[in-house]
């Protein structure tokens, strides 16, 4: 019998036989795709680090603000050892050690919430079986700080997971099925960002004999992908036909090799989608754009009371800002500038002055020096900055007075950027639906796509449209929260 794996494939398939994971395609076990590795053993370590360090400064803590409480430290203590086991359930039932349910940070967020407050479920059952009855403050100022630790754990393993990727770290080898237009544009989106954590080999059609062809061939086709030590294939739903992906598919997840389907929907949210059984289709249901009702009287109410405690919180910030600009340049401290609103309404946003009194008239002089793609004009070291007008940009300060425009309603925290009536004037018709909704302070484009080397002007129309049709309010969460580090590793400018 031969001892050559490609043979045995051929023969397989000329049999009718669909192979198996013990097959001769993955039989040394290191070749099989790790479903528990050591970037996962570690992360797995560090939340239950979180989770111990979290309990055990909520009790010192609850001791200090209850002393009279009847249930010593020590009790709390023998109560959380005892219930230990309870959180790496809860945070494997919520999947946070699997990729592909933690891709975006606003997932991730969402399942260590769920995560968490399950677990305190299992730990109040068990403390009533215990006779321990758990502390109500105890319980709130341990959920907090779980939350935090986890919280800023996960955000440290998602940044190193990002950054070792940009290194060409803990990649996934996979190979593209479906040579056409849809094929190319995956490919291209992923050899442009690694951060996705694939490395694209090339299309399963350039490793086959006969091409495209032999793709209905689903043993040559394992065999192919085992050649290419590639772990996992990315199908283009467009690239070929139902039958043979339907069978290629079967015979591939059969073998433990990675499979996924695009689905030709771009730029729309996942949590928009569901996918339901008609027939013996699983169709793909799309939530319609919602941008009225209670989630924009939310948003509004989000902003109103946000906008206050920011905009109080930072007077003494902004007060001292403008004390420096008085004594450093003449002219105004504030400066008015007309943007383009919701529904293409115009109004003034505010700004402190960060440039000389004529930069408007110099406008031209500057034009050729324009380092941005499209609409868009932006200039790195634009030499019409006062001096502390470049440490007022590159610490956002000269942004604070727009809380003045969300208070009075024209703009929101978070949402596209306020565009020039200038800039409106070029835009293409699609990117005119950026003006259903009001412009934020800070958006998707500020945290992502900033020019500082890792987006451009190009890049804004793009975020700024996905915001629109996919906006949450976990998401605009999310995006505050991303602006923060953002601004404090001083990314680029607003």
């Amino acid at each position: 019998m031969s001892t050559n794996p490609d043979s045995e494939l051929a023969e397989s398939v000329d049999s009718g036989v669909v192979l198996h994971p013990t097959s001769t395609v993955f039989s040394d076990s290191s070749e099989r795709p790790s479903r528990f590795n050591a970037r996962k053993a570690a992360v797995f370590i560090a939340d239950l680090n979180a989770v111990a360090l979290a309990l055990l400064v909520a009790n010192i803590l609850h001791q200090w603000i209850k002393p009279e409480d009847p249930v010593t430290a020590s009790q709390y203590l023998w109560l959380f050892v005892l219930t230990f086991p309870v959180w790496p359930i809860s945070f494997t039932r919520q999947y946070l050690y699997r990729a592909r349910h933690i891709a975006r940070s606003a997932d991730e967020a969402e399942r260590v919430v769920k995560a968490i407050f399950y677990g305190f479920m299992g730990v109040f059952a068990i403390s009533i079986f215990s006779q321990i009855i758990l502390s109500r403050v105890l319980a709130v100022v341990a959920f907090l700080f779980m939350l935090l630790f986890v919280g800023i754990e996960r955000s440290i393993a998602r940044y190193m997971f990002k950054k070792g990727r940009a290194n060409g770290e803990n990649l996934r080898n996979v190979l593209i099925v479906g040579k056409n237009a849809e094929g190319a544009f995956v490919r291209e989106m992923l050899d442009k960002d690694t951060s996705h954590g694939y490395k694209v080999l090339g299309y399963l059609e350039d490793e086959l004999p006969n091409g495209i062809s032999d793709l209905e061939n689903t043993g040559k086709a394992l065999a192919a992908i085992k050649k290419a030590s590639a772990g996992g294939v990315i199908v283009a739903a467009t690239g070929i036909d139902v039958g043979t992906s339907n069978r290629l598919i079967r015979t591939l997840t059969e073998n433990d090799v990675h499979v996924e389907l695009s689905s030709t929907l771009c730029d729309i949210a996942s949590d928009r989608l569901t996918i339901r059984p008609l027939g013996r289709f699983p169709m793909v249901y799309i939530e319609p754009v919602e941008r009225n009702g209670w989630r924009a009287s939310a948003k509004q109410m989000f902003d109103y009371v946000l906008g206050t405690i920011l905009f109080l919180g930072t007077l003494p910030v902004l007060a001292a800002a403008m004390i420096g600009i008085k004594l450093t340049s003449p002219g105004p401290i504030f400066f008015k500038q007309v943007r383009v609103g919701r529904d293409g309404e115009e109004f003034e946003v505010y700004k402190l002055r960060t440039m000389v009194i004529d930069a408007e008239k110099q406008l031209e002089n500057v034009r050729h020096l324009n380092e941005a793609k499209g609409p868009i004009f932006k200039i790195k070291d634009d030499p019409r900055i006062t001096k502390i007008g470049g440490f007022l940009r590159k610490t956002s300060i000269d942004e604070l007075p727009q809380f003045i425009n969300v208070l009075r309603g024209e703009m929101s925290i978070v949402g596209p950027r306020p565009a020039l009536p200038s800039e409106v004037e070029q835009w293409q018709p699609v990117l005119r639906n950026r003006l259903r909704v009001q412009p934020g302070i800070t958006g998707m484009w500020q945290v992502g796509g900033r020019l500082d080397g890792d987006g451009d002007g190009e890049d804004y129309g793009q975020l700024d449209l996905y915001y629109v049709d996919n906006w949450t309010l976990v998401t605009d969460l999310v995006i505050i929260l991303r602006t923060v580090p953002a601004v404090l590793l001083q990314k680029g400018s607003y």
